[in-house]
């Protein structure tokens, strides 16, 4: 695969992430969709989906081999439960009390979060270059949420916790998969956590289960978008990328989902956007590339390949 075709999937991947979180937040406004159930459809179709390539585009015997063993079997359900569902609900519940630009820039504090957690495990040294990155990213929370003002948020409260708990959940997804990928196909560690964690939700609000008697034709072609660019195909072109490009480009381009994310809100949604709060998203993707940069020449490129398909799977 040429390299020009690396940089078209990677691209496309990381914008359609971040549109798809902000149609997300359309569906959530304009038809009150509940969250239980779009994450719950989200989950289990765009699962399947990315089961169905890898069984007809890969070794389909990775998918009933990674069920073999508790070793792997465990794991991946645990995966599932608090890995994908975790960041997945959270990251929509914070788009449905705020907006999809702060939900995503919320999200991508987890760089941050894993930095503090290797400090605290002693499993990495504190840097000038880590030192700058959670001072980027407290300062850019702090803009973003504020506006500059400390006598209110900007931002609702549910949304910065929900979005400061999808940070969180990110930090844990990003960590707690990379045995597993070192084993086997991103695509089929991804799929069957989403369709586990689709499936536990189901238990709440199970996906045939429509939440209103009839949606108009546009809500389907949003919760479609959703589902098939926003999630199965974005993930897949994401994954596919790393096939031609190094871990430190992904990184970078894949920084174009809050870019994608924060433009559609402001421009399409007409979300307001203070002068502050663009200086604080500025802070928030120096920070990404800081990380990005150093991920790259510190984590061998196994580890750091297993470590970028397991990134931002909102």
């Amino acid at each position: 695969m040429p390299r020009w075709w690396g940089f078209f999937l990677v691209i496309t991947g990381a914008t359609l992430w971040g549109l798809g979180g902000t149609v997300s937040q359309y569906v959530f406004q304009e038809f009150s969709i509940p969250v239980n159930w779009l994450v719950s459809l989200r989950l289990i179709v765009a699962g399947l989906l990315l089961l169905l390539v890898q069984a007809v585009w890969k070794d389909r015997r990775e998918l009933v081999r990674v069920w073999t063993t508790k070793q792997t079997a465990i794991p991946l359900v645990l995966f599932g439960i608090f890995g994908m569902l975790a960041v997945q609900y959270t990251y929509m519940a914070s788009i449905s009390y705020g907006n999809a630009a702060v939900a995503t820039l919320l999200q991508y504090t987890a760089p941050v979060m894993i930095i503090g957690w290797l400090l605290l495990r002693r499993q990495s040294r504190l840097t000038v270059r880590d030192a700058a990155a959670v001072m980027l990213a407290l300062g850019g929370t702090f803009l973003l949420l504020t506006n500059g003002s400390v006598q209110a948020l900007s931002v609702p409260v549910p949304a910065v916790i929900w979005g400061l708990l999808s940070g969180a959940a990110l930090a844990f997804y990003t960590l707690y998969a990379v045995p597993l990928l070192k084993q086997f196909s991103a695509l089929v560690i991804v799929g069957w956590a989403m369709v586990i964690g689709g499936a536990l939700l189901s238990f709440l609000h199970a996906p045939w289960d429509i939440p209103a008697a009839s949606l108009p034709l546009s809500a389907w072609a949003a919760l479609t978008f959703i589902v098939i660019f926003g999630t199965m195909i974005a993930f897949w072109f994401y994954i596919e990328s790393l096939q031609t490009l190094q871990a430190k480009e992904t990184s970078l381009l894949g920084s174009l989902e809050p870019l994608s994310a924060v433009a559609a809100t402001v421009w399409w949604l007409q979300e307001p956007f203070g002068t502050y709060q663009w200086v604080g998203t500025l802070f928030i993707f120096s920070m990404i590339f800081l990380v990005a940069v150093k991920e790259e020449k510190a984590v061998p490129a196994p580890a750091a390949k297993a470590k970028k398909r397991t990134h931002t799977a909102s």
